[in-house]
């Protein structure tokens, strides 16, 4: 997926993988991470997810990630906040309390820039990327991410040869493929959602389940 594939989506505000709420499963399954309430939480590929104010909400420092600086403007707008605008190299930076939100190539973040996080919340990256750039988020990922850092992760999974993503497919087993050298991983949730989804359905998808796991850096 070239940048100038999202930037168009946003542009158009072709944005369905957009939730208009909190993510049920974060406010589900987040406890089980059972972090200390200022802990910082890194969010990539953030959009404007109304995720990021529930996670600043719970008393976390929110670091979000972002290519579009259309979803940026959109997420400071519909949450009514006037954030600061910071230039740093290779991203601009909007911050807000308890909201650091940078706009640029998730690939081009440096753990030295980016500093040290307790967790990271994924809904909405991995399913994203097509196969050969979920290998190498994720191997960019592990680099960001310090021993003891924990993931908690939601993907799709559903037959591939159905639908072309994104959102794509991630199977159980790819996940464990990504990450398994890593971290430890722990299946929390699996649940039948194609009747949530019609627009699965009228793209011609059988089945499909939402999958949530919890991971932590060895």
């Amino acid at each position: 997926m070239e940048p100038a594939f999202w930037r168009e989506r946003w542009a158009n505000n072709e944005i369905g993988f957009h939730l208009p709420m909190v993510n049920p499963r974060l406010i589900d399954c987040w406890p089980r991470l059972a972090l200390p309430a200022a802990s910082r939480v890194l969010v990539p590929l953030a959009g404007k997810s109304l995720d990021l104010l529930w996670l600043r909400d719970q008393g976390h420092a929110v670091v979000a990630v972002e290519l579009c600086e259309t979803a940026a403007g959109a997420f400071f707008d519909e949450a009514g906040l006037s954030p600061q605008r910071h230039e740093s190299p290779g991203f601009v930076r909007y911050t807000a309390p308890g909201i650091d939100y940078r706009v640029g190539d998730f690939f081009a973040l440096a753990p030295a820039a980016l500093g040290p996080f307790a967790a990271v919340w994924d809904r909405g990256a991995l399913v994203a990327l097509p196969a050969p750039l979920r290998q190498r988020y994720a191997a960019h990922l592990a680099r960001l991410c310090q021993s003891g850092t924990q993931i908690l992760l939601m993907v799709l999974d559903y037959a591939q040869a159905e639908m072309s993503g994104p959102p794509f497919a991630v199977p159980a087993a790819e996940v464990h493929a990504l990450f398994g050298a890593g971290y430890t991983i722990e299946g929390w949730l699996s649940e039948d959602i194609l009747d949530l989804e019609p627009r699965f359905r009228a793209r011609g998808v059988t089945a499909l389940d939402s999958c949530v796991y919890g991971l932590r850096k060895s």
